[in-house]
């Protein structure tokens, strides 16, 4: 079900051990499970995002040593996390349902271990499978999904079918797995969805944050409700990142560019705030497209996506874990001591 790599070397997250879907002892250990995606079956328009998770595992110019100290936050959320790669989903071209299928497996055995998966994509199709396999382990329907994206992915049918990059947020609302009332999208902007895929939308009560509304109002604030609405009533979140949420100015990367979107320094800020604020029950990144990227601007960003989001889960571990230990009575009468 998982290869070291469908595409190029073996290689894991900047050097963190590597794991197998076996090996119950790791995977029970980590915190965080890296999983490779690499599809690009529901792409709609460039193709070649099948290259992501490659890219956004190597690219850096620090040794793979498995080592990230963050210095905003004084953790290092690789060996805190005991972060650990699982390699890649294997995902063969031409096979939509069935590679959906393999990646929600796996996804759903590592977030039953304990572990928050986190998926490097790929295609945003991929989505479908991650947040499901998620939610079957949180419970259907107690999973909030943060979804920071150029576009809605909220078509019905792609090129008449029900799977594709634009599809699989109404196939995770119709599933049940989300609910629409907590599914939070921020970053839309352009011309599409059509009114009937915006009428769809308001009658399940999405929130869409458009960058409009971003703009006018500062992103922070529109942070703050979209946290609180995925708190109410739910037992974890899903947070998935779509490259394309930043202006492709930044990153140029990307199969279907917007102009006017986030920078990359607005987005690295926001998916830490999600980590260190909420409880993360699964991540995707996903829609990095390397030969449309230039120097590597794209995988880059990517790959310090999913680092800040690494750092904003170690230091939200750290102050619980300080919090419990300041309010152990035993503990404290040991400290005075």
């Amino acid at each position: 079900m998982a290869a070291e790599s469908m595409y190029g070397p073996k290689a894991t997250f900047l050097g963190v051990p590597a794991a197998g879907l076996d090996d119950t002892a790791k995977l029970a250990a980590a915190g965080a499970v890296i999983v490779g995606a690499p599809f690009d079956g529901g792409t709609s328009h460039r193709p070649g995002c099948r290259f992501g998770p490659a890219a956004i595992r190597t690219t850096d110019y620090l040794p793979h040593d498995g080592r990230r100290p963050h210095l905003a936050l004084g953790v290092e959320p690789l060996g805190e996390l005991a972060v650990v790669d699982v390699g890649d989903v294997t995902m063969p071209p031409g096979d939509i349902e069935g590679s959906l299928e393999r990646l929600r497996q796996v996804v759903e055995h590592v977030a039953r271990t304990g572990a928050v998966p986190v998926v490097l994509g790929g295609d945003h199709s991929i989505a479908l499978s991650d947040a499901s396999g998620v939610a079957a382990h949180i419970g259907w329907g107690r999973v909030s999904l943060l979804h920071f994206d150029a576009h809605a992915d909220t078509a019905d049918q792609q090129f008449g079918s029900l799977y594709g990059h634009g599809t699989p947020m109404r196939r995770l609302i119709e599933s049940g797995a989300v609910r629409g009332e907590r599914f939070v999208q921020i970053g839309l902007r352009g011309y599409w969805p059509d009114p009937e895929t915006l009428d769809w939308m308001a009658g399940r009560h999405m929130r869409s944050y458009e960058m409009a509304e971003v703009v006018e109002r500062g992103l922070d604030p529109c942070l703050d409700e979209a946290f609180a609405i995925a708190l109410d009533d739910c037992d974890g979140v899903f947070l998935s990142v779509d490259v394309d949420v930043v202006d492709p100015g930044q990153a140029p990367g990307t199969g279907t560019p917007e102009p006017g979107g986030l920078t990359p320094r607005q987005l690295l800020d926001a998916v830490r705030r999600v980590a260190m604020e909420l409880p993360l029950a699964g991540v995707d990144v996903v829609e990095v497209c390397p030969p449309y990227d230039q120097a590597e601007i794209t995988a880059y960003l990517a790959n310090r996506v999913v680092l800040e989001v690494l750092s904003g889960m170690a230091w939200r571990r750290r102050s619980e874990s300080e919090r419990r230990k300041a309010s152990d009575p035993l503990l404290r009468h040991r400290r005075r001591g």
